[in-house]
């Protein structure tokens, strides 16, 4: 007998005070009011992952919606780590992935420390040494 998750899952944008919250707490960099104002309507796809009425986490995909996708801001309260919630946000993203990116795209990710076992389990893979990736911090 399977046990009933008590996480339920939306496929919305989070407001701007949940999404700032979770990636501090989750430990990415802080992003300002500002920036999320103008960033998070551009998601092409964004999930989030709720205890009651709390958000837990969340992710998202962001890109032009023909060329390029990127999976972004993948991120739980360290609290409700370590329980299958990054797998639960990564199968809502490949679903979207497989339904709604056409087979020419690339889809890349940055992936923090461990995170890239995580996104191994969904295919990802590293580029190098073909390509690396590279960033431009502001």
């Amino acid at each position: 007998m399977t046990a009933v998750s008590p996480y339920t899952t939306r496929l919305a944008i989070p407001s701007i005070a949940t999404y700032q919250h979770l990636r501090v707490a989750a430990g990415l960099s802080a992003k300002t009011a500002e920036a999320a104002a103008k960033g998070l309507p551009n998601s092409l796809f964004a999930v989030q992952v709720l205890l009651g009425d709390e958000v837990v986490g969340m992710g998202r995909v962001i890109g032009d919606g023909g060329c390029f996708f990127q999976v972004a801001d993948i991120a739980v309260l360290p609290a409700h780590q370590g329980k299958g919630l990054g797998k639960r946000i990564m199968r809502e993203i490949m679903q979207f992935i497989e339904t709604e990116v056409p087979p020419s795209a690339y889809v890349s990710l940055i992936a923090d420390g461990q995170a890239q076992d995580l996104y191994a389990q969904f295919g990802f893979k590293h580029t190098a040494p073909a390509s690396v990736g590279m960033a431009l911090k502001r």
